[in-house]
C-alpha cells in the first residue's frame, strides 16, 4: 500500500507539471488518503508495542 501512495504522488507531481489538472487533484487526493491511513495504522502498531500487547 505505501507503494501505491508513492506511485500516487508521482502521478499527481507529473500531472500537475504538465497541467492536466483533473488528473493531478485526483492522484493528490488518492495520496492523502492512503497518508492518513498509514499514519492510522502507524499509530495503532506504536501503541500496541509499548503496551506489551502483542
Amino acid at each position: 500500500m505505501l507503494t501505491w501512495a508513492l506511485i500516487f504522488l508521482v502521478v499527481a507531481m507529473v500531472a500537475g507539471a504538465f497541467g492536466f489538472w483533473g488528473l493531478a487533484s485526483t492522484a493528490a487526493g488518492f495520496a492523502k488518503v492512503l497518508f492518513v491511513v498509514f499514519l492510522v495504522l502507524f499509530l495503532g502498531s506504536l501503541v500496541v508495542s509499548m503496551t506489551g500487547h502483542a
